[in-house]
């Protein structure tokens, strides 16, 4: 069973990457783009919870139209260095207005990465192996000051001046 950070809270994983083991016709499933592109009308029938994996080269626009239809989708960070997810994220939640969940997922999502995840709008994480999820749920606490704005569910905290010379 893997393990992932959804809302600042370590939970049991319910959704299944396309061709994972132990996947069923009723589990909530993720697949990737390229999939969604090949059937469009096949996954369209799909009963279930479905979500879409985004890689670094797929460009949201893509998807804007179809969002309405997906209750996840997966933002894929391929290493710590790539920040691309990052423009993906906001972009999916300020351009496109995807209110689900927004996933990061792959060998960049680290657990020094979440306070700037969570400021993008992704509201779940699946770690990196080898993270830990327990020092990931406490790593937000880490700062108290941001310098640069975040997505709207970000900008209701305070501004930046506020941020500096207020803080506890």
């Amino acid at each position: 069973m893997r393990y992932i950070l959804r809302r600042r809270e370590i939970v049991a994983d319910d959704w299944h990457h396309f061709g994972e083991e132990g996947f069923t016709a009723a589990c909530p499933l993720i697949i990737r783009l390229e999939q969604l592109r090949k059937d469009p009308l096949g996954w369209r029938a799909w009963r279930g919870a479905l979500g879409v994996r985004l890689a670094p080269d797929d460009d949201p626009e893509d998807l804007a139209a179809a969002l309405p239809r997906f209750d996840l989708v997966a933002v894929e960070f391929p290493n710590s260095g790539d920040g691309r997810g990052y423009s993906t994220g906001r972009l999916l939640r300020e351009t496109y207005g995807f209110a689900g969940e927004l996933r990061a997922v792959g060998a960049g999502v680290r657990q020094d990465q979440v306070y700037l995840m969570g400021r993008c709008g992704f509201d779940s994480l699946e770690l990196a192996p080898g993270e830990d999820l327990e020092a990931a749920r406490h790593a937000p606490q880490r700062y108290d000051v941001a310098y640069q704005p975040g997505t709207a569910a970000t900008a209701a905290l305070t501004t930046i001046r506020a941020q500096r010379f207020f803080a506890a």
